[in-house]
């Protein structure tokens, strides 16, 4: 088995290197301060249970407040933006996630509600250089996104290139940070080994990110619980970990929850909630309720 924190401890002395700060380190083992297993399985009990409860329990709200309400194919209308929209603030959804030439128009449908506005940047394929990411990121936000879901550079990641990866995301994240806007790191997990998985979720957490996220859902593959408990594994239990790419029902979604994702994204969400108030339904049914 890789000893994924060896993974870690090499990619922090080459970020020193590099000259960037690394996270503090615990007392008790010398690795990160959420190395320590008793310390990290406790947050992810408690987390488990908690987002647990919340997908099989809560009704619609609970599940609801985990969705970023996506539409990102190319041949997106304004009319399904609206749509988009219209459904975002009926169901509550945590954002509604689009293109970056719709931001403005989200924002003004979502106007008074509580749904945020997600955008993409470097998307696709992560292959753009950081400053033009960067500029993506604050045109964005300019247009009214709270939230910003950035593609890494792939290709320098596979290349052993921490340190434009690192700037790549400090970038996007420096601009995000300066308007109190939520960053999210999408890694592309289905092109990646394990090793660079953790070394992907590390140089995102060293940069400042709030969230590491699972995939484009342009690439080969989508999310997967263990892609999602391996990324949690990573970065420990204070960032954010967002599912996104297939989850197309409540029984994938629970199943990404309990691996560790406090966001999903999808665009079958209002499928996803209504089904959650079916099963409360039926559930209370059951108790006699």
């Amino acid at each position: 088995m890789t000893d994924y924190r060896r993974v870690i401890e090499l990619i922090l002395d080459e970020l020193a290197r590099a000259g960037a700060v690394a996270p503090s380190r615990c007392s008790c083992h010398g690795f990160t301060s959420e190395c320590c297993p008793n310390r990290l399985q406790g947050v992810l009990e408690a987390g488990a249970t908690r987002l647990g409860l919340h997908a099989a329990e809560g009704g619609a709200s609970g599940v609801s407040g985990y969705i970023d309400h996506t539409l990102l194919k190319p041949e997106a209308t304004a009319n399904e933006i609206e749509q988009l929209c219209r459904e975002a603030a009926e169901w509550k959804f945590a954002t509604v996630c689009v293109n970056p030439t719709w931001v403005a128009l989200a924002a003004q449908q979502l106007r008074g509600t509580s749904v945020g506005v997600c955008s993409v940047v470097g998307f696709p394929l992560g292959a753009t250089t950081p400053d033009v990411k960067q500029y993506e990121a604050r045109r964005a936000i300019f247009d009214g996104a709270s939230e910003i879901d950035m593609v890494i550079n792939v290709g320098a990641l596979k290349s052993g290139d921490v340190r434009l990866v690192t700037d790549d995301i400090r970038g996007v994240v420096s601009a995000c940070h300066a308007s109190g806007a939520a960053s999210k790191v999408i890694i592309e997990t289905a092109l990646l080994s394990d090793e660079e998985k953790v070394t992907a979720c590390t140089l995102a957490k060293a940069a400042g990110a709030d969230f590491v996220k699972t995939s484009t859902g342009f690439g080969p593959g989508g999310a997967t619980a263990a892609d999602v408990a391996l990324m949690r594994r990573a970065v420990g239990g204070e960032m954010g970990v967002k599912a996104s790419g297939g989850v197309r029902d409540l029984e994938q979604m629970k199943a990404m929850v309990a691996a560790g994702a406090t966001r999903i994204g999808a665009s079958a969400g209002v499928r996803i909630v209504k089904e959650s108030r079916g099963e409360a339904a039926t559930g209370a049914k059951a108790s006699g309720y």
